[in-house]
């Protein structure tokens, strides 16, 4: 079933109750180019609202929106399969084609293991792993801290 990101960061900050306010989360993402070359952000900001999911670095610099994903309930786990994402940079917007990807939230207060997975979600938390068609592999690691109106 398709949701859009709003909706399932509504539900995942508020234990299901929908709201139209967005949700924030910080944490770090590491970007890793075909060429091999890596690079470790701190303090990114994980904005939803919108029916967007939008990474942005902390200086402000770069930000990549997952504006489509298909989602559902797995276990205490929500798990969405993004389809379309866009990064804003150095003011430019490039389309970033997708060939596979997760996003996968914890809305729970105790942690989540993922499914035939030693990892775990912490509570409130966001764990994010996309691949791009150009072979660029970001992932994201952060926790839920508040709700804006």
């Amino acid at each position: 079933m398709r949701y859009t990101i709003i909706a399932l960061a509504a539900a995942t900050v508020l234990g299901g109750v929908a709201a139209p306010r967005p949700a924030n989360a910080t944490g770090t993402a590491v970007v890793t180019q075909h060429s091999g070359s890596v690079k470790t952000y701190t303090n990114v900001t994980v904005r939803l609202a919108r029916e967007e999911l939008a990474l942005t670095t902390s200086d402000g610099v770069g930000t990549l929106v997952i504006a489509k994903a298909a989602c559902e309930k797995v276990g205490a786990l929500v798990k969405c399969l993004p389809y379309d994402a866009t990064l804003f940079q150095h003011g430019e917007k490039r389309q970033i084609v997708l060939t596979s990807g997760s996003v996968w939230l914890n809305p729970t207060t105790s942690m989540q293991s993922l499914p035939d997975s030693s990892a775990q979600v912490k509570p409130h938390g966001v764990l994010i792993a996309i691949t791009s068609k150009a072979g660029t592999f970001v992932s994201f690691n952060g926790t839920v801290d508040r709700i804006q109106k």
